[in-house]
């Protein structure tokens, strides 16, 4: 069983070597947050702008790996545990690996991302799944017995759990610390300048972090509640590994999504501020629209994108530029389909995506050597893949933005843009608190 004692408590030691047995069954509404108040560790939450919600505690199977074959690691060891996946119940049900990876293949965990190795994903014991055709509850286990047993535990427990759980308000913020004045941001911006001037770059994408001490410790599930009512449109994700830390954010940007053959991406680059009315909303967009800066940007993500698919694909389709407008923020934004040409899985396609120019930048290798150089922080799992992948080989991916990571009462935040060749430090500055303000504001 996946309690011990009889208490309830979810066992958090997976079972590596055997196959993965799943049951499902039907649940009445219930709590996404409550669910993630029950017992067990990791939590994860996973929410996607096309309703498809996630919950999940302990661990049923865990894969990690680091180095410059993480990605290969982590499909080889899944493909064993998937291998012959028994699950009983819908298609929407079905057990999924959810987690993430360090932007850099690099990564040594430590600081705020103490715990998070260089990639890790988790199939929770359960799961709770919110989809078109209800909401379910997924128990998995290594044997029938025990996957029918836990099921019956848990649907009776959490039959107990309210519809509705109070999002309640922020921690409140103390203090906050950065990891950059504006003047060493102006010397690193104009150091990618001088570089870009030289011919050594085309691009590259500087970050910051900023540190909140927060008044009460942080309830991410119900920040995550908040931004959802904020930003609809976002995906929402939560990666808890306990003491060492909790990952979370609503990026605005999808990496990828597999089903099958069919992959479905976004260029997603070039911002300005929301305006205070609709006429200055649209005076700020038809300058964006305009600017020479912000299509060279956008135009570099797009078609490095359909570069860096076309080895995998039998056809790929760039559609047309859009304005993507969130709370605080407007970006262009041009969607990116695939027609794969053989099998994969989408951990394949993800590899070959990450990172993308809207995050790292151009030519890669001098983008890489930039960021390493100039930035004064570990950028840990930010602005990295974050998602779930199944049996199949069939997932979805966020590019982790619009996120921080918790640890005590602290949240460290994170926020970057494009330099490119025309780019002034003060107005990138400035375009960067603005990345900061869809966690921060929840935070206070």
């Amino acid at each position: 069983m996946d309690r011990a004692s009889g208490d309830g408590r979810l066992a958090t030691e997976p079972n590596r070597d055997g196959a993965l047995v799943s049951q499902s069954s039907e649940l009445e509404d219930v709590s996404f947050g409550a669910v993630l108040d029950v017992d067990g560790t990791p939590r994860v939450q996973w929410a996607t702008p096309d309703g498809l919600e996630v919950v999940g505690c302990g661990v049923a199977a865990q894969f990690t790996a680091t180095g410059a074959d993480r990605f290969e690691q982590i499909r080889s060891a899944a493909d064993r545990r998937f291998a012959d996946l028994d699950h009983d119940g819908p298609a929407a049900s079905r057990p999924r690996a959810f987690g993430g990876l360090a932007f850099d293949d690099g990564h040594e965990p430590s600081g705020p991302w103490q715990g998070f190795e260089g990639a890790s994903f988790v199939v929770p014991r359960i799961q709770v799944t919110r989809a078109d055709d209800g909401t379910w509850l997924t128990a998995v286990a290594e044997s029938e017995a025990d996957a029918v047993d836990s099921l019956e535990y848990w649907r009776d427990r959490l039959a107990d759990l309210p519809a509705m759980r109070p999002s309640g308000t922020g921690p409140g913020i103390a203090s906050t610390r950065r990891s950059t004045t504006p003047g060493e941001w102006t010397e690193q911006v104009e150091t990618a300048l001088e570089r870009i001037g030289g011919g050594d770059l085309e691009k590259v994408v500087l970050a910051q972090a900023q540190t909140a001490d927060l008044e009460t410790p942080v309830d991410v599930a119900a920040t995550l509640e908040r931004l959802r009512r904020q930003y609809p449109n976002c995906y929402r994700f939560m990666i808890d590994h306990g003491e060492d830390g909790t990952f979370f954010g609503a990026p605005p940007e999808r990496l990828v999504s597999m089903r099958g053959d069919r992959v479905e991406t976004e260029a997603l680059a070039g911002s300005v501020p929301r305006g205070e009315t609709p006429e200055e909303d649209d005076a700020l967009v038809e300058r964006m629209i305009d600017s020479e800066r912000f299509q060279h940007e956008h135009q570099l993500v797009a078609e490095t994108i359909r570069e860096q698919l076309e080895p995998l694909a039998r056809d790929v389709t760039v559609g047309d530029q859009t304005v993507r407008r969130l709370a605080t923020i407007q970006h262009l934004q041009t969607p990116i389909e695939a027609r794969l040409a053989d099998d994969r899985h989408v951990l394949e396609i993800v590899e070959a995506l990450h990172p993308t120019p809207a995050v790292g930048g151009l030519p890669l290798e001098a983008a890489w050597e930039t960021i390493r150089s100039v930035e004064t922080f570990d950028r840990g799992w930010y602005a990295a893949p974050i998602g779930w992948f199944d049996g199949d080989g069939d997932g979805e991916f966020a590019v982790g933005i619009r996120s921080g990571v918790a640890v005590d009462e602290t949240v460290t935040l994170f926020a970057g843009n494009g330099i490119v060749a025309d780019s002034d430090p003060d107005e990138e500055w400035d375009e960067v608190q603005l990345k900061f303000r869809p966690v921060l504001d929840e935070l206070r």
